[in-house]
This record gives structure tokens, C-alpha cells and sequence, in this order.
């Protein structure tokens, strides 16, 4: 049965009886497992699916708070489709610390693939590390999903790759149009780690949506991740009188570049990608953050799906979920839903092709489908930070 690419159904607590009841629609024998693929064994109680999810997460170094809001989402998750899934469907997560490194982030992959023998990955949290170990996924036949990856050509890497992060091709020029219109901006000045995959692609990105839009280019500057002194680029830039300056970094970097611009006078609108969108900036930052747009697919209120989801995170946490505990959470009730939509819980090419039919999937995030890229289909947000909060622009 392919229930899901037909019917629009939401997959959590409040109708979480229907995903019990497509698994009992769904158990019927998988296709041939592909050479190096793990063999169904035919042994399980019909109706019965047991799935071993890999998780590659950037969980010490200093990325870590995407990591750590990443893992929480999905164990999160994990707990809520086992408890209501008994006997339906039980997800064993084993996750691996990447510490935000390619070769590391390699490691973990052919672990999990080779000795874990999972059906499917979540992560890696890097776009770079995506682009190092996204391939070793892919030529193994074994479906990887990012949830923080939003570099450009992330899905190139092959057909076994997915991601349910909203791409930055998308919601840079997003941002940036908004922070025109609200101050009318017409000079820009661009900020980037010059060592980042992720930096460099919301750089061109930026650079793109800025000629497209007419804006004039006044200065450019780089650094690196690591750095802690930026006096000489924004020195730079404020010489340059720029309407708005646009930085591409992971929110350590990013927290610092403003922190030191309000400190040298600079109180210009920001725009930022994706690193701007923890509340790590703002705690790194201060109030230094404020005046700063970015946009997400997610955003804290407006549904009875997201309050629950708030509520449950935060009591059990002690902590509010930002974007990246949403998305990992939207993406293991998405690879739940297709498996149980595939019927079987070790056919990493079932998985792949009931991904792929997936459709009209409501998350915490949205109404969501992949599209035939496997990227998101997806709204846009644009959230300005006020007063050390992520405010909805209307």
C-alpha cells in the first residue's frame, strides 16, 4: 500500500493512531535487498516493524548547541513513536559525535552502515561534513537525511540523499527582501567564513539575491571559524556606510561579528543564514543581536501541533526547542512514516522510494514534501530579533 502518498495526514501525538494503523496496513515482504544491504529476515510478528536509525550529530566542539537541540528533537520523537506504536513499530536510534569534522563525520557513517547495519542516517549537522560522507551514504544504497544541511548541491551528492532542512537558496532571499522593504535598503556590505562549506554557499547565495535584487555591493570581507577579532573587517565596512551587512557563519562567529559591530557603533540591520537561526546568537551576542533578520520554516506558536511540541520539549528539557530541535523532530516522524508506509523495517530501498512518495506531511514545521530533488517543499519565515527574541515579521 502507498497510503501516505495519497491521503494528507498529520504523524503526531494528537493522530499518532494513524500511523498504528498503517503499519497494519503496510506488512507486506520487501523487494530484493541490494548487495551489502541488510536482509529482511522474514521472522518478525506480522504488523511488527523494528528500525535502527542512524544519527550523526555535531555533539561536542563548538557547534555543539546544534547537536545537542538535534539529538533532543529526535529522541524526543523516538520516545513518542514507540510508546504509541507498541507492537506497530519501535525506532532504535544509535547515534554517533561527529564534533562538526569531515573525517569524523566519515567514521561515524561507515560505522553505522557496516557494524550498525542501519536502515537508514539522520545528520550529519554540517553542510561540509554532508558533502564528505553524504557520498559514502549514497554508495552504499543507504537513504541519509539532513536536517541542518542547506548548502547548495546538498542532494547532488545521489539519489539516497534527503534533506528536510529549508535550503538557504531559498531563505536568504527571503530575509533579505524583508529587511529592504521594513528599512529600504539600497547598500550592502557581506560577511563569510572563508573555511566553511556551509558560509561560503550563504555567501554566494547572498551575493546572488543581492544583484538580483539591485542592491549595491559596497564591501566584502572574510574570516575564519575560530577567529575572535574582527575589528579590521568592520572597520572595513563601516567606512563603506552600508545600509545593511549580510553574514554568512555558525552562530559563534556570527554572535562575535555583532557583538563587535554595535560595540564600534555599527547599528545597521543584519541579515544572517541559517547559523543565525539558534538562540545561541543571541546568548552569545547580547543585545547586540537585536535588529537582526533571518529566515526558517519554524517558528514557536500558531498551531495546536507546535504548542504540544513546545510544551513536551521544554518540560522535558528545561529549555524552549529552537529550528534545529524541530526539524531533526519533524525527521524522524518523516522517516517513521515511511517506513511504516514501505511495510518493512531493514530495506534501505524501500525506504529510499516510500521518502520519496511521501506526501502532504504536516510537521512542527509545516506542511512538508519532498520534491523531486528530495529537498523540502516548505513555507518560509522571516523572523527579526527583538529585544533578544525571534519575533514573527508580519
Amino acid at each position: 500500500m502507498n497510503i501516505f502518498s495519497k491521503k494528507s495526514m498529520s504523524i503526531f501525538a494528537s493522530s499518532i493512531l494513524a500511523l498504528s494503523m498503517l503499519a497494519g496496513c503496510g506488512g507486506g515482504q520487501s523487494a530484493k535487498p541490494s548487495e551489502g544491504q541488510p536482509a529482511t529476515s522474514g521472522e518478525q510478528p506480522a504488523g511488527e516493524l523494528s528500525a535502527k536509525i542512524g544519527v550523526v550529530s555535531f555533539l561536542t566542539g563548538s557547534g555543539s548547541a546544534y547537536g545537542e537541540a538535534i539529538t533532543n528533537g529526535l529522541k524526543l520523537a523516538q520516545e513518542e513513536i514507540n510508546e504509541a506504536n507498541q507492537g506497530k513499530l519501535k525506532v532504535d536510534l544509535v547515534i554517533e559525535d561527529s564534533a562538526g569534522k569531515k573525517d569524523q563525520a566519515i567514521s561515524a557513517v561507515n560505522k553505522l552502515i557496516n557494524s550498525d547495519k542501519v536502515v537508514g542516517i539522520i545528520g550529519p549537522t554540517l553542510s561540509g561534513e554532508m558533502f564528505a560522507a553524504g557520498p559514502v551514504a549514497n554508495q552504499n544504497g543507504v537513504p541519509i537525511m539532513g536536517t541542518s544541511t542547506t548548502a547548495e548541491g546538498i542532494t547532488d551528492l545521489g539519489e539516497y540523499v534527503f534533506r528536510n532542512a529549508l535550503p538557504e537558496s531559498i531563505a536568504i532571499p527571503e530575509a533579505i527582501k524583508t529587511a529592504v522593504e521594513k528599512h529600504g535598503v539600497k547598500k550592502v556590505a557581506l560577511m563569510y567564513a572563508s573555511n566553511n562549506d556551509f558560509a561560503v554557499s550563504g555567501y554566494k547565495t547572498m551575493d546572488q539575491a543581492v544583484k538580483d535584487m539591485g542592491l549595491e555591493i559596497v564591501d566584502t570581507q572574510t574570516f575564519a571559524d575560530g577567529d575572535t577579532d574582527y575589528s579590521a573587517q568592520l572597520t572595513s565596512v563601516a567606512a563603506k556606510k552600508p545600509d545593511a551587512i549580510l553574514v554568512s557563519a555558525l552562530y559563534k562567529e556570527a554572535g562575535l561579528v555583532l557583538a563587535k559591530a554595535r560595540e564600534m557603533g555599527i547599528d545597521v540591520p543584519f541579515v544572517g543564514g541559517n547559523g543565525f537561526n539558534s538562540p545561541q546568537l543571541v546568548k552569545q551576542a547580547g543585545a547586540a543581536a537585536d535588529n537582526s533578520y533571518v529566515a526558517t520554516p519554524w517558528y514557536p506558536t500558531g498551531s495546536d501541533k507546535v504548542d504540544t511540541f513546545v510544551k513536551k520539549y521544554t518540560d522535558k528539557y528545561g529549555k524552549g526547542p529552537d529550528q534545529f530541535a524541530a526539524q531533526a523532530y519533524d525527521a524522524l516522524y518523516i522517516m517513521s512514516a515511511a517506513l511504516l508506509d514501505a511495510g518493512v523495517a531493514d530495506d534501505r530501498d524501500a525506504l529510499k522510494e516510500a521518502l520519496m512518495g511521501l506526501k502532504d506531511f504536516e510537521g512542527v514545521t509545516g506542511k512538508f514534501a519532498f520534491n523531486e530533488n528530495r529537498d523540502p517543499v516548505m513555507d518560509v519565515k522571516v523572523l527579526h530579533i527583538e529585544g533578544g527574541e525571534f519575533k514573527l515579521v508580519q
